[in-house]
């Protein structure tokens, strides 16, 4: 699917942001895990978290759909299931489904897409493996030998993904013995840490984590309790929509956010703020209003989800701007550095990038232009939004990419004012 973005001189009104990828993932697999039913109203639907839904329903869990509400009756005793588990590009379903396999009796298959197979997965066998758990990798799959996780003390380096430690964290409280998992410096992306502990927290699974985030220590033979959740709006999608705003010179109010929320993403209103737009923290809202005036600069190893959707604020900044340590973005769904500079160059911004950094000297007014999605939701979202600010049209290629995190993104965007035409159906 290729989506024409035309430019457009304001954006106005509000939207609902859609629920959180990372909460509606975590909640699925807490729910495997407990004995008894969990209810989970307004779930994120997405390619991603569909995957992690048909995982957790291959290891025996029973999912009841009803309009926004999912009732997930868990399976403590887990069973290995008899088919791949298919991972699709999700690697939080991989990363997460892994550690838990090992709890399963039996040998489970993980299958995955062309893109998620060059994903790092390695760190997390090896950790697992001084663990007591045996696997297998093969290029496009992973072979878990369930047997229970034995426990003991292991390792994983804290720059390459969160996602490992909190798949560790959702299965070693099953364990025969304590766990310790001693986490590498630098430790990046510790917000997300800190919301798989409180999803454990809320389903009577207690983990200690050190404060400087090195040291997790993990309690044996704990049992999961059922809990009634609503998954917060997600702040890594609405920060495009904020910063579509910010790019027009627009005011929208994005609701179905909360600020006191776990996610380290709400960094988007600082950095807005920063930039010279006027940002309203409401009740269960965020607005935008005004012009990016001043240059972004960032500090990228927590917030790494962000970084695309500040690239594109940053073409409309005036000055330079410099986004840093963003080494992971190397290790998504493409490598995004690469990817953005490639892109939004096509575009006419002035655009370098460095070892882990991107610098952007802003102020150019950028042009349409064919862009190449990268088979990437961020990046799709990133060179749509910049592209409302541009001269002349855009052409988004493989646009339906945004389903991995944000199926409805083309759509929010057109009840905002966008002008959005996919193939011959204009929104």
């Amino acid at each position: 699917m290729n989506v024409t973005i035309k430019p457009v001189k304001a954006l106005e009104g509000e939207v609902e942001a859609p629920p959180s990828k990372s909460y509606t993932h975590r909640i699925l697999v807490a729910a495997l895990l407990s004995n008894g039913k969990t209810v989970m109203e307004k779930p994120l639907v997405s390619d991603d978290t569909l995957a992690t839904l048909e995982a957790i329903k291959a290891f025996g869990a029973h999912v009841e759909q009803e309009d926004d509400t999912w009732e997930i009756k868990g399976c403590p005793n887990l069973k290995a299931p008899k088919r791949p588990v298919d991972c699709r590009e999700s690697g939080t379903t991989l990363r997460f489904m892994i550690p838990v396999a090992a709890l399963a009796r039996g040998k489970t298959t993980f299958v995955m897409g062309p893109s998620l197979s060059n994903r790092p997965i390695e760190p997390l066998l090896q950790a697992l493996n001084l663990l007591g758990v045996k696997t297998q990798h093969n290029p496009s799959s992973v072979v878990v030998y369930g047997d229970g996780i034995k426990g003991g003390r292991t390792t994983l380096p804290g720059a390459i993904s969160s996602q490992f430690a909190s798949g560790l964290l959702f299965a070693c409280p099953r364990a025969k013995m304590d766990t310790q998992i001693t986490l590498t410096k630098p430790i990046e992306s510790k917000s997300y840490i800190e919301m798989t502990e409180e999803v454990l927290w809320k389903h009577s699974v207690k983990v200690k984590i050190s404060e400087d985030f090195s040291c997790i220590k993990v309690p044996s033979r704990q049992n999961y309790t059922p809990f009634g959740h609503r998954v917060p709006g997600d702040f890594s999608s609405a920060a495009y929509l904020l910063s579509a705003a910010a790019i027009t010179s627009s005011k929208i109010r994005v609701y179905n956010l909360d600020y006191t929320s776990k996610q380290g993403d709400k960094a988007i209103l600082e950095i807005l703020k920063q930039s010279g737009v006027d940002v309203h923290v409401g009740e269960n809202f965020i607005e935008a209003q005004g012009a990016i005036n001043n240059p972004i600069k960032i500090d990228a190893s927590d917030i790494p989800d962000l970084v695309p959707a500040c690239t594109a604020m940053a073409c409309y900044a005036t000055g330079m701007s410099e986004i840093r340590n963003a080494r992971r973005l190397r290790y998504k769904e493409s490598d995004r550095l690469t990817a953005l500079c490639a892109e939004f160059r096509k575009m006419g911004a002035n655009i370098t990038v460095k070892g882990d950094s991107l610098t952007i000297r802003g102020s150019r007014r950028l042009r349409g232009t064919v862009i190449d999605s990268h088979n990437d939701h961020r990046i799709a979202m990133a060179c749509a939004i910049a592209a409302l600010g541009a001269e002349g049209n855009s052409v988004i290629m493989n646009a339906e990419c945004v389903g991995k995190s944000y199926p409805k993104f083309f759509r929010d965007l057109s009840l905002l004012g966008a002008n959005i035409i996919d193939g011959e159906l204009d929104w």
